[in-house]
């Protein structure tokens, strides 16, 4: 077998039990994430507040990720993975039980704060789950490896968005209790962190080089040294622009053209994320064979396509092509993620955690609501349509280099 063709193996006997550990966690954050896409609807209903308004649950939870980012890599990077794990947890169900007293305030900026907390907590998990999943086996199955730990991150989201959109719009819940399935959660996230606390990760060391030894910041020689790891940090924002925004928007958009209710919508999202879990499957078993830059570049040029479609406001025919462009999205955020630490080494935690700063990228829903407020539901998607373009340059920028 040639080198540049990846084996089918995911990972290694000795990795197994830490791989399927860590993947565990991938569905946790894709529940805790997907949750805000109900909760977004569900706060406008039963507090009348607007959709620009709302977006601050993603503005909010998503500057947990930018501010703790590289806080949680330098804590990773002197701790190691499993105790960065454990810290995430506990930070989660914190700000997870912080709805109780939340609800009690009665305030939408109570809950934004426990919503900060969790988010901080989600990307302690995020920058020691990513890279430590592309270590655990060999390095030409990582991007693959990582393609199917996130679609464990997918079937969270899908489980979330089913019965969370049902608990929620059923027409029983009522603003308070939204605290219901946060204790829930924060239960059980406490319950892994115990579960973390006892069992042991391996960390994985790598050999000292020249660039090691050379003077300077980790961050510093990243952007001096690693031009391709600079495009794929800003890539990676670009597609969680573009992925939150359309998951945050969406039952907005459908609702507001009068195609379905908000129960409804939430069923249809459902479906949508299904796509989305399905084609990080299928994105993990086609890389096993396939190189990840040609996935990359034709799923980008799929997306760039479904999103001009919508921006067309064909009707029923836009609803369509934004449920299609989840299975053609599916296996960006793993792909651009491992490809663009390919090569780090010792600066992969240090990569990682700025990696994990792109979920401010979610912020972009507050210019979709701000389009939406004062234009038309269809403009908006003029934003996703420009992130998913970045991707396809960035796609296409390592598919030269590789020829």
């Amino acid at each position: 077998m040639s080198k540049d063709k990846p084996k089918h193996s995911l990972t290694d006997k000795r990795y197994v039990i830490p791989f399927i550990l860590i993947t565990s966690l991938f569905f946790l954050w894709g529940f805790a994430r997907a949750i805000l896409d109900v909760l977004n609807k569900h706060f406008q209903n039963a507090l009348d507040i607007s959709i620009t308004q709302s977006s601050l649950i993603q503005v909010t939870t998503y500057l947990g990720y930018f501010i703790m980012a590289i806080p949680a890599g330098w804590f990773i990077n002197r701790q190691g993975y499993r105790r960065g794990v454990v810290f995430g947890l506990m930070l989660f169900a914190i700000g997870a039980f912080l709805f109780i007293p939340g609800a009690e305030a009665g305030t939408f900026y109570a809950y934004l704060g426990a919503l900060f907390i969790i988010g901080c907590g989600l990307v302690f998990l995020e920058t020691a789950a990513n890279p430590y999943v592309t270590e655990l086996g060999d390095e030409s199955t990582g991007t693959a490896r990582l393609n199917f730990s996130q679609s464990f991150n997918g079937l969270g989201s899908l489980f979330a968005t089913f019965t969370i959109g049902q608990f929620f719009f059923s027409g029983s819940a009522e603003g308070g209790d939204v605290v219901i399935p946060y204790t829930i959660l924060g239960v059980l996230v406490l319950l892994i962190a115990i579960v973390f606390s006892r069992v042991h990760l391996p960390e994985i060391k790598h050999e000292e080089t020249e660039e090691d030894r050379s003077s300077g910041t980790r961050i510093r020689k990243l952007f001096v040294h690693h031009p391709m790891f600079v495009f794929g940090l800003f890539s990676l924002l670009a597609y969680e622009i573009a992925e939150i925004s359309i998951n945050s928007y969406f039952i907005n958009f459908v609702t507001g053209k009068g195609w379905m209710s908000d129960n409804t919508a939430s069923v249809v999202l459902t479906v949508a994320l299904a796509f989305f879990m399905v084609g990080r499957f299928i994105g993990s078993w086609v890389m096993r064979r396939v190189p990840a830059e040609y996935t990359l570049l034709v799923c980008a040029i799929g997306s760039v396509s479904c999103m001009g479609v919508v921006l067309l406001d064909l009707g029923r025919l836009s609803m369509v092509a934004v449920i299609c462009n989840y299975l053609f999205e599916a296996i960006m955020f793993p792909t651009i993620f491992s490809l663009s630490l390919s090569g780090l080494g010792n600066l992969t935690k240090s990569a990682s955690s700025l990696l994990m700063m792109t979920p401010i990228g979610g912020c972009g829903f507050l210019l979709m609501g701000i389009i939406a407020d004062n234009t038309n539901l269809t403009l908006p998607f003029v934003i996703p349509f420009l992130g998913y373009f970045v991707v396809l340059l960035f796609a296409s920028e390592l598919t030269r280099k590789r020829e």
